[in-house]
C-alpha cells in the first residue's frame, strides 16, 4: 500500500494552464475519487502521478519517496485506462502475464499470480480466450487483473467504466467496491460520473477549471458543499437555487426572493449577511408536498417508480420537490411544499456560509 502526497502541481499545455497549485494527500489503503466535468484537469493529475506527463512545478511523493522525475516503470504503480488496451492476439492469461514476463518473473510464479488473480475476478474459466471472445465487462476485468498481478503500491483508474452500458456499469461498481475491500489497495480513481464517485469513494476530490473545489467524504461534499459549483455538480436532480437577500424582522431572519419569503431564523451564523445578496440552495429531497412556506403551481410530474419528482412554478422560478411513489396531482394545481430545515444551504459570493 502507498501513501500519496501531491504538492503544488502546475501544468500547462502551450499557453493553456490546465492545473493550478493542486495539492492533496491520499492515505494508505484509501479509495480516492478525482471527480469533475470534462476538461477540469483530473485526468492530467492522474497522468502526472503515473509519470505519463511531466509536471511544470510541484512534487509527487509516494511513501516518502520523491517520484516526480522517475519513469512510470520506476514508480511502482499500475494504471487501468478508459480503453481496455488489451493485446488482441493474446489470450486472457497472456494479457495478464505480459508485464510479469517483461520483468523476468519465474514462470511458475507468473502462473500462480495470474491464476490467483483470475479466481479473484472470476476469470479462471476464460484464461484461454482472446479479447474478442469476451464481453465488455469481462475485458475490463482482464485489464484490472493485469494491474493486480503486478502487486503495485498504487492503483490508478482513468474512467474505467465509461465504455460500458448503464446496467454493466452498475454491476462493475459493485465488483470494484468488493475488490477494494479484499485488496485494501491505495486507489486513485478518475471519473466525471457522480454516482461512481459517491458509491466508490471514501474520499472525493472535486475539480473544476484546474483547481480543487472541495475535498471530503461523499456525505461531506453532498450535505456541506463548499461552494455553488460543488452544490450544483453533486446531486440528481440538481439542487434548487434561488437568488435573493437576507432580511431581519422582529428578531427573525428571512430569505426573500421577490414575493417568496423563507424563515431561516435557526441559522444564527447568517446575521452578518443581512441585506446582502445571497443564493439559497435546497435539495429536492428536502422539499415535499405538505403544509409549508413555499407555494406554487404544478408544471410537471415525473413518475420514476420508487419516487415522484414534482416540478413547481414559484414566482417565476421552477423548483423540484420529491414525493412518494404514486403521488397524484394535476398540472396547474396549486401545491404547498414543506421544507426540511437541514436542506437549506446559503451562499454568499458563491461560497457556502451556512454551518
Amino acid at each position: 500500500m502507498a501513501h500519496l502526497k501531491v504538492s503544488n502541481l502546475r501544468k500547462s499545455f502551450g499557453s493553456t494552464e490546465v492545473l493550478r497549485n493542486v495539492s492533496f494527500e491520499i492515505s494508505e489503503g484509501e479509495f480516492c475519487v478525482l471527480l469533475g466535468p470534462s476538461g477540469c484537469g483530473k485526468t492530467t493529475v492522474l497522468r502526472l502521478v503515473a509519470g505519463l506527463d511531466h509536471l511544470d512545478e510541484g512534487s509527487i511523493v509516494i511513501n516518502d519517496r520523491e517520484v516526480s522525475n522517475l519513469t512510470p516503470r520506476d514508480r511502482d504503480i499500475a494504471m487501468v485506462f478508459q480503453s481496455y488496451a488489451l493485446y488482441p492476439h493474446m489470450s486472457v492469461f497472456d494479457n495478464m502475464a505480459f508485464s510479469l514476463k517483461m520483468r523476468k518473473i519465474p514462470r511458475n510464479e507468473i502462473d500462480c499470480k495470474v491464476k490467483e488473480t483470475a479466481r479473484l475476478l472470476e476469470l479462471d474459466s476464460l484464461l484461454e480466450r482472446k479479447p474478442k471472445e469476451l464481453s465488455g465487462g469481462q475485458r475490463q476485468r482482464v485489464a484490472i487483473g493485469r494491474a493486480i498481478v503486478r502487486n503495485p503500491k498504487l492503483f490508478l483508474f482513468d474512467e474505467p467504466l465509461s465504455n460500458l452500458d448503464a446496467k454493466l456499469r452498475s454491476t462493475m461498481r459493485i465488483e470494484l467496491a468488493n475488490l477494494h475491500q479484499k485488496l485494501k489497495a491505495t486507489t486513485v480513481y478518475v471519473t466525471h460520473d457522480q454516482v461512481e464517485a459517491m458509491t466508490l469513494g471514501e474520499k472525493i476530490i472535486l475539480f473544476d477549471q484546474g483547481e480543487i473545489q472541495q475535498t471530503g467524504s461523499p456525505d461531506e461534499v453532498y450535505h456541506k458543499p463548499a461552494n455553488l459549483f460543488v452544490a450544483t455538480f453533486i446531486g440528481t436532480p440538481q439542487i434548487n437555487l434561488l437568488t435573493g437577500s437576507l432580511v431581519g424582522k422582529e428578531r427573525k431572519l428571512y430569505f426573500e426572493s421577490g414575493p417568496l419569503k423563507i424563515d431561516v431564523s435557526s441559522k444564527a451564523e447568517l446575521k452578518p449577511f443581512i441585506k446582502k445578496e445571497l443564493t439559497l440552495g435546497i435539495r429536492p429531497e428536502s422539499l415535499s408536498p405538505g403544509e409549508g412556506q413555499i407555494k406554487g403551481n404544478i408544471e410537471l410530474i415525473e413518475h420514476l417508480g420508487p419516487e415522484t419528482l414534482v416540478y413547481v412554478g414559484v414566482y417565476g422560478n421552477r423548483i423540484i420537490a420529491k414525493a412518494a411513489s404514486g403521488f397524484q396531482i394535476n398540472r396547474g394545481e396549486e401545491i404547498s411544499l414543506a421544507l426540511a430545515e437541514t436542506g437549506v444551504h446559503l451562499f454568499f459570493e458563491g461560497k457556502r456560509i451556512t454551518a
